[in-house]
């Protein structure tokens, strides 16, 4: 067994590259070669679109390389390959902007979650078109809260201020935490990729607005919640994760509602989570999610 150093530093790394021999082996003795001690290793080969996906974890052991050279190694194996990559330290707290409209389960939720240290973001903003005394009862931790209220007249502006401060406070990450507005074109594919939305739908059924209505209308006995990354399309992002509740014909819309609550909490807080801990790879209209 590797003995780590006290100061030992722990990475991630997540790729994705057109399929062929020999990318674990060669890869894996780069690692090697800098003193790494690969921790945990999930791979997935999609023949579809002939593409591999991989994430590793891994420590580098007393004496090895210091990061500047786990990069640099990191890099000449990636463009052997033609690889697209994340490569982070396990202890980095990505900077996160979250949006929410005038329900706020979502966004206490993943404050709570990341107060008591379950979720590592760094909370840089967050961005309400209601005003602030809709969430008099949130505890917003001394984070800058910026009101933006939208109109059609109102909308292009406010889109352009919500980037501006979004590139202000350098977030890595935008989270629709019900944020119940839909996102020009031109917005949407300024976030595509670096934006997770939660819908309060099990997609691709009931999209749009009141879905819970529309479920209830159909009597369905499963209602659920999808988290997904933001693209153009209305509602048709990469899906990260999804949950369902059963309910019954006795269940009335507002109950749908207040039980749809609490799977979207769940399901946001873990899609945000894989994002963050770089579980995720897009992989065209899919998401490829290695789960712990």
């Amino acid at each position: 067994m590797s003995t780590l150093s006290p100061t030992a530093k722990g990475y991630i790394i997540t790729l994705s590259c057109p399929n062929r021999p020999g990318i674990v082996a060669l890869l894996s003795q780069a690692l090697y070669d800098v003193g790494a001690n690969i921790t945990e290793a999930q791979q997935y080969d999609d023949v579809g679109s002939g593409t591999f996906f991989m994430r590793i974890m891994f420590d580098i052991v007393k004496g090895g390389a210091d990061e500047s050279g786990v990069r640099e190694a990191v890099a000449k194996v990636a463009e052997q390959f033609s690889m697209k990559y994340r490569l982070n330290c396990q202890s980095y707290r990505p900077k996160v902007m979250m949006m929410v409209s005038k329900f706020d389960h979502c966004l206490v939720d993943l404050l709570y979650r990341w107060r008591i240290g379950e979720l590592p973001i760094d909370p840089v903003g967050i961005i309400a078109n209601h005003p602030e005394e809709t969430y008099k009862d949130v505890e917003f931790y001394g984070i800058p809260f910026h009101y933006l209220p939208i109109t059609k007249e109102t909308k292009p502006a406010q889109e352009a201020r919500i980037l501006a401060l979004t590139k202000e406070a350098g977030a890595e990450l935008v989270v629709l935490a019900r944020y119940m507005q839909i996102l020009s074109n031109e917005m949407a594919a300024a976030l595509s990729g670096w934006c997770i939305n939660i819908h309060h739908s099990f997609l691709p059924g009931f999209k749009g607005a009141r879905p819970y209505h529309q479920a209830y209308e159909r009597g369905v006995k499963l209602i659920g919640a999808t988290a997904h990354y933001v693209t153009k399309d209305l509602d048709e992002g990469p899906i990260i994760e999804q949950d369902v509740e059963r309910i019954s014909h006795a269940d009335r819309p507002e109950d749908l509602i207040r039980k749809g609550r609490d799977i979207e909490r769940r399901v946001l807080a873990r899609a945000v989570r894989y994002h963050i801990e770089m579980r995720t790879v897009m992989n065209g209209n899919k998401a490829i999610v290695f789960t712990s």
